[in-house]
């Protein structure tokens, strides 16, 4: 099996999305689509310096999902489909999620990244900032060769990026609702991305201009439900299933959902306000080089099974349906099916 097709197949797409002999065929042009981003991620991905040429790979090469590209080739396939523009706009997203991931690995100081040792863990936190720097300039350098609406779309998504890593690291303010907060966050850093991807999906197949807003709406709501869902990933055992050991962003402190509604119930519940002190305790006492504690399993096996993880699914779900009314002004046809589709799929993952 291809190995685009291997990634499709991650989030059950190929089975999923794929109901009449019409859609298999669209599935087939977007199939030969990401295997043409795939070589241009590896061609795209190489520098001239040896030790920016490694780490600049490494990334890449551990693999992930392609959630953008597909869907900015899936999304193409309104206008004239898979052009060179299209495939060239795909990969430069890409390599600018690939380039937020090293920082993202510094800011929380992560041990791991796609089932391998971080960047920084193994090379350093200058050396991950910098290769995440040339891969923003690369991905820059791809969009401007096609021209300034590009390089609006990218510097604008860019923006969103860092303000949403800025608001996350700052945290709420007085006033501000943390739950509020959190989903603006996420919004900035996961949906505005794969808003962007959306959107170029239409920009440079020469779709319907009046199509841009419903898909941008689509892409930034289902951003916030595919990290939503990461949450809760972030909880599920076995290792060996989700490939993450249980609660590592928590003890990262990454803020994530669950444990940002068990603080608010905390106040009027005891056994969550207990639960909240057995988490922060077990975060406290803990750094970069523990193992984690049977303590900290138990108390992340206690928050998996509590109403506040299966409200943040359903909070997901809300995400999702909201990301398929945003869909309404589109044409009914196999995108727009394929769409509501992969709605399902981001929200009923396991990893």
């Amino acid at each position: 099996m291809r190995r685009t097709k291997v990634m499709t197949a991650q989030l059950g797409l190929t089975e999923r999305i794929l109901t009449s002999a019409k859609d298999r065929a669209m599935m087939r042009t977007i199939d030969d689509g990401l295997e043409r981003v795939e070589a241009g991620l590896a061609r795209e991905v190489v520098f001239a310096d040896s030790i920016a040429d490694v780490t600049g790979r490494y990334l890449l090469d551990a693999g992930g999902k392609r959630i953008r590209p597909l869907l900015t080739l899936l999304i193409a396939q309104l206008g004239t489909g898979t052009s060179d523009d299209v495939v060239t706009a795909a990969e430069a997203i890409e390599i600018t999620h690939l380039a937020s991931l090293y920082h993202d690995d510094v800011m929380d100081d992560a041990d791991q990244r796609r089932g391998v040792p971080s960047v920084q863990s193994v090379w350093g936190n200058s050396v991950a900032i910098l290769t995440g720097d040339l891969l923003f300039a690369r991905a820059s350098q791809l969009m401007a060769g096609l021209g300034e609406r590009a390089i609006r779309l990218q510097v604008a998504t860019f923006e969103r990026l860092v303000l949403g890593q800025l608001h996350e690291t700052v945290g709420p303010q007085p006033g501000d609702d943390p739950i509020e907060h959190y989903f603006g966050v996420l919004a900035d850093k996961t949906g505005s991305l794969i808003a962007a991807a959306a959107h170029a999906g239409i920009v440079f197949s020469g779709a319907p201009a009046e199509f841009e807003e419903p898909v941008l709406a689509f892409g930034e709501k289902i951003g916030v439900a595919f990290q939503l869902i990461d949450d809760v990933i972030d909880l599920a055992p076995p290792p060996d299933h989700t490939g993450k050991v249980p609660g590592v962003d928590l003890r990262a402190g990454v803020p994530t959902l669950p444990l940002l509604r068990l603080r608010e119930l905390a106040s009027s519940d005891r056994a969550a306000c207990a639960l909240v002190d057995r988490l922060d305790q077990e975060i406290s006492a803990s750094d970069s080089t523990d193992t984690f504690s049977a303590h900290f399993l138990d108390a992340i096996a206690e928050l998996r099974k509590h109403q506040v993880t299966v409200r943040t699914r359903e909070d997901a779900g809300r995400w999702a349906r909201d990301a398929v009314t945003a869909l309404d002004p589109l044409p009914a046809g196999p995108v727009k099916q394929a769409l509501t589709k992969f709605a399902t799929v981001v929200v009923e993952r396991t990893r």
